[in-house]
């Protein structure tokens, strides 16, 4: 099928686009950055340049394409994070613009794909520090969401249930959302890269565990994402599907292996309202009162199979 990777050099497109092609797929990736062409041309698509927040432009390249099925991929995320934005996630510029990307690059790909005659539309979104903290460790995808967030999670969760809300009821195609764990394995926050976004303080011993570190996260590789993606093309009903690994663990339980994989001493343990002070409420409520993902639905649904089911093996053998 003709398919459109709106975010193509992302993180993850970087990834999905090469496994398109490998099925067959004609791929056209979408790059704001003029320079980035030939990384398109590399992964094995065509390119097209395009502004995702200039609607002309943006239905001018996916006119030019055609497409069967649109990916939206867009965020702003990549690079690196201060601690700022790691206390002020609502605040960052890259934060801003994402929302941007989900709100106002949402409707423009919609509007471009619905003039083109799309028949499927398949959009990022997240899984982690979704859920309301009631009753169990994990949640699945019909599980209500959290309805008071940490306020510095408010602005971001913004834009993740705009894309969630507005792909799911389209009615000129299918549309489906994935929501993506954290991602780990090269190229991403969690890497043996040195610059690693949450690499380099766990080396540092800048990431401590708050409180009890009880609260539940759930991780998948980079290249499992990207598969469930893949499939997510041209498998599966309409709806939202949690994109996350098999083993949804604690802070207590995952940290402390991520730092042995890391080559870095064990992590720090600091009580919770010392937590708070330096980290801010948003990241001791995920350290300790955090909810995890079940990706019962998209195995069984979209037939997914992880190279990586659990972090536990991903850490010691997927991060370079």
């Amino acid at each position: 099928m003709k398919v459109f990777v709106a975010g193509a050099t992302g993180v993850l497109g970087r990834v999905l686009v090469p496994q398109l092609v490998a099925r067959g797929h004609e791929v056209v990736g979408m790059t704001r950055s003029a320079s980035k062409q030939d990384l398109v041309h590399s992964l094995g698509a065509r390119p097209v340049v395009a502004d995702a927040l200039d609607p002309a432009a943006v239905a001018q390249a996916v006119a030019s394409a055609e497409p069967e099925v649109i990916v939206h991929e867009l965020t702003a995320l990549s690079g690196p994070m201060s601690m700022r934005d790691a206390r002020h996630p609502d605040r960052s510029f890259a934060a801003t613009m994402t929302n941007r990307l989900r709100t106002e690059g949402t409707d423009h790909l919609l509007a471009a794909g619905r003039a083109v005659g799309a028949r499927r539309f398949v959009a990022q979104s997240f899984a982690a520090f979704r859920f309301a903290r009631t009753g169990g460790p994990v949640q699945t995808e019909a599980d209500p969401l959290d309805p008071n967030p940490p306020a510095a999670l408010r602005a971001p969760l913004v834009g993740i249930l705009y894309v969630e809300r507005a792909v799911t009821t389209i009615e000129w195609g299918e549309g489906l959302v994935l929501r993506y764990g954290g991602f780990y394995g090269p190229g991403t926050a969690i890497s043996l890269a040195p610059d690693a976004v949450m690499a380099a303080p766990i080396r540092k011993r800048r990431f401590p565990i708050i409180g009890d570190g009880g609260g539940v996260f759930s991780h998948v590789h980079i290249e499992d994402a990207a598969t469930a993606t893949a499939i997510a093309v041209d498998h599966g009903q309409p709806g939202i599907y949690n994109v996350v690994d098999d083993e949804p663990a604690p802070v207590r339980e995952w940290l402390p292996v991520l730092a042995s994989a890391l080559d870095a001493k064990p992590p720090r343990r600091i009580p919770r309202w010392l937590g708070r002070l330096l980290a801010g409420e948003a990241p001791a409520v995920m350290m300790t009162d955090g909810r995890g993902a079940s990706n019962v639905k998209a195995k069984r649904e979209l037939g997914w199979q992880l190279r990586y089911p659990s972090w536990r093996q991903g850490f010691a053998q997927g991060l370079g």
